[in-house]
């Protein structure tokens, strides 16, 4: 039976019910975003935490501006994990800027886990291909 001060008490305890849960508020939890609005665009601040430059990748198709942060699980040869409370694994998300915009338009930068992006909001040519967008 599930007890408040086992968890308290004894840091490795998991309660097997809410596992499923607690990893699906886990995963919930990473790429919070900020949009900031002004005259000329918006501005997207996206919490990135652990991840390099590397593992952060934007991209424009149909638009639709995709972010997704990809991050592989360490190996350790000579011990086991006790507890594993990072996330490994790929989270994403997708907002919608306008059919307009072309990836040059977007301008990004990644900064202390930081992912800053800048919309502009003036119409563009419409573009058919997805293309990548480059992080700075």
């Amino acid at each position: 039976m599930y007890d408040l001060f086992d968890t308290f008490f004894n840091p490795w305890y998991e309660d097997n019910s809410s596992k499923r849960t607690q990893k699906q508020a886990n995963t919930q939890n990473l790429m919070q975003t900020d949009i900031f609005e002004y005259a000329n665009g918006y501005e997207l601040s996206m919490d990135l935490p652990g991840y390099s430059k590397d593992e952060v990748q934007a991209e424009l198709c149909d638009g639709y501006l995709t972010i997704t942060a990809t991050k592989s699980a360490e190996q350790k040869d000579d011990g086991k994990y006790l507890r594993r409370e990072r996330y490994a694994g790929s989270c994403k998300r997708t907002f919608r800027v306008g059919d307009y915009l072309r990836q040059e338009d977007i301008k990004a930068s990644f900064q202390n886990g930081v992912l800053t992006l800048f919309i502009p909001k003036e119409d563009k040519k419409k573009i058919e291909e997805s293309k990548y967008i480059t992080i700075e």
